[in-house]
C-alpha cells in the first residue's frame, strides 16, 4: 500500500514539475511582451517619427515572437480493482462474536435528591471560579531584560536547546544568544521582517534566503546545507513542528499565498491554500507556529487576522481581534495550547485559547511594551518579547 501511495505522489510531482515549467515559459513570454510594449512606446515617441508625417510599417522595426508552444499534461488513468469480501477481510481483518458469557451488572444505589443538589451546587461554584479566573487575570510580572548588540529592532525569535535563542531583525541579521544576550553565532541572510527562522526538534536551525528562494539548514555542528528550494514562489516565513517534525513554509507568488508542508528530509507533502468554499486562506502570511493539537496557526497582516487550520488543512477559525482592527505579527503557543499573538499597532499581546476565544491581554503599554513584533514562550512560561525600533528583549512571567 505504501509503495502505491509513493508511486501516486511521484506521478503528482512529475505533473507539477511539467506545469511549473510551462508556467515559467508563459511568465518569460509575458515579460518579453511587456519589454516589447515599452520598446514600442519609445519608438513611437522618437523625434524621427514625430517629424515625419509618414508612419513606417512597425513590422519592419518590431518583430514579435510567436506564443511558445506547450503541451497538455498526460494524466494517469485510475482503474478500479476487483476484489471479493474474503480479500477485504484478509486485508483489514474481521470481527467475530466471543463465546464469553456476559457478566451480571452491579447497579449502584440511587443518590438522594439532597446529594444530587449538593453536587450540582458544588459544580456550579467550580464553574464560576473558572469563569472568574478567565476574567480576573494574574498580570504578567517583569523578569529581566537584555539587549541584542548591533540590532535596532527584534522581528523574530526561535527558542533553541539549553536556553539558546535565535534572534533576527529586518535587515537579514540572524544571531544566536545565551540567556544574558551574549552573542554565540552570527549569520547574514536576505530574510526580511517575518518569521524567517525556526529550530527543529533535534536543535538544527532552518532559515530563509528570500532572495534566492532557498531554505538552509544549520546543524548543531554548524554544517550548512541547502534544505529546500521554493521555485517561483517567494518564501516569507516558516516553522518546524516538533510533533510531526515537518516544516511549514508560508510563501507568495503573484498575489496568491499558501502554506506548504515538507517532511524532515525536505520532500513536499501538502499544500494549504483554500477553504472549503474555494476562497484563499492567506493574503500575506508573516509568521507560523504549531499548536499542541496539531493546528497550524498563521498571522496574516494583510487579512489582519490569525488564521488557524487543522493539520489536514481544513479551516478552523480566523481571529480578527476584539472590536478594533488587529495588526498581527509574531505569534507562538504555550504548553496549554493557548495562542499568543502580537498586536503591534496597539502595543498589546493577546492570549487566546486553542479554539480562538480571547482570554485576556497578556501585555499592554502599561508593561512598557511598544510595537511588539516577536514573541516566544519557554517551558517555564517565561514570555520573550521583541519590539520594533529597539534592541531590548524583555522577559515576563505569566500564568503563575
Amino acid at each position: 500500500m505504501s509503495q502505491r501511495i509513493e508511486l501516486v505522489n511521484e506521478m503528482e510531482d512529475n505533473i507539477q514539475k511539467d506545469l511549473d515549467k510551462q508556467e515559467k515559459t508563459y511568465e518569460d513570454y509575458t515579460i518579453y511582451l511587456e519589454n516589447l510594449v515599452e520598446k514600442f512606446h519609445c519608438y513611437m515617441s522618437s523625434t524621427n517619427i514625430k517629424a515625419n508625417p509618414v508612419i513606417f510599417l512597425l513590422s519592419e522595426h518590431l518583430k514579435i515572437k510567436p506564443i511558445p508552444d506547450t503541451s497538455k499534461p498526460v494524466y494517469p488513468l485510475f482503474t478500479a480493482g476487483q476484489c471479493q469480501n474474503a480479500d477485504v477481510a484478509k486485508l483489514l481483518g474481521k470481527t467475530t462474536f466471543s463465546d464469553t458469557k456476559p457478566e451480571q451488572r452491579k447497579i449502584k444505589p440511587m443518590e438522594t435528591a439532597s446529594t444530587t443538589l449538593k453536587s450540582t451546587e458544588k459544580q456550579r461554584k467550580q464553574a464560576k471560579q473558572k469563569s472568574d479566573v478567565k476574567q480576573t487575570v494574574p498580570f504578567s510580572s517583569y523578569v529581566r531584560e537584555y539587549t541584542i548588540p548591533d540590532f535596532d529592532s527584534v522581528y523574530h525569535l526561535s527558542l533553541g536547546k539549553s536556553g539558546r535563542l535565535w534572534v533576527s531583525d529586518d535587515k537579514g541579521r540572524l544571531v544566536k544568544t545565551d540567556g544574558q544576550g551574549n552573542l554565540l553565532q552570527k549569520i547574514q541572510t536576505s530574510g526580511k521582517d517575518c518569521g524567517i527562522h525556526t529550530v527543529t526538534l533535534n536543535g538544527d536551525l532552518i532559515y530563509l534566503d528570500t532572495d534566492n528562494k532557498v531554505l538552509f539548514k544549520i546543524a548543531i555542528n554548524n554544517a550548512i546545507t541547502k534544505f529546500v528550494e521554493t521555485g517561483a514562489r517567494l518564501p516569507l516565513c516558516l516553522c518546524s513542528f516538533h510533533i510531526s517534525e515537518d516544516i511549514f513554509v508560508g510563501m507568495i507568488k503573484g498575489g496568491e499565498s499558501k502554506v506548504t508542508r515538507y517532511n524532515k528530509t525536505g520532500k513536499k507533502i501538502q499544500n494549504i491554500q483554500r477553504d472549503n468554499k474555494g476562497q484563499g486562506l492567506y493574503s500575506n502570511p508573516r509568521y507560523i507556529t504549531e499548536n499542541i493539537n496539531g493546528d497550524i496557526c498563521v498571522s496574516d497582516l494583510r487579512k489582519k487576522a490569525v488564521v488557524v487550520v487543522k493539520k489536514s488543512g481544513q479551516h478552523r477559525f480566523s481571529y480578527k481581534g476584539r472590536g478594533a482592527v488587529l495588526y498581527p505579527f509574531g505569534l507562538c503557543t504555550d504548553n496549554s495550547g493557548n495562542i499568543v499573538v502580537c498586536d503591534s499597532m496597539k502595543n498589546t499581546i493577546h492570549l487566546l485559547d486553542q479554539d480562538g476565544q480571547f482570554i485576556f491581554q497578556l501585555l499592554t503599554g502599561q508593561h512598557e511594551v511598544k510595537l511588539p513584533r516577536s514573541v516566544c514562550v519557554d517551558d517555564e512560561n517565561n514570555i520573550y518579547v521583541g519590539q520594533y525600533n529597539t534592541n531590548a528583549l524583555k522577559v515576563y512571567m505569566y500564568l503563575q
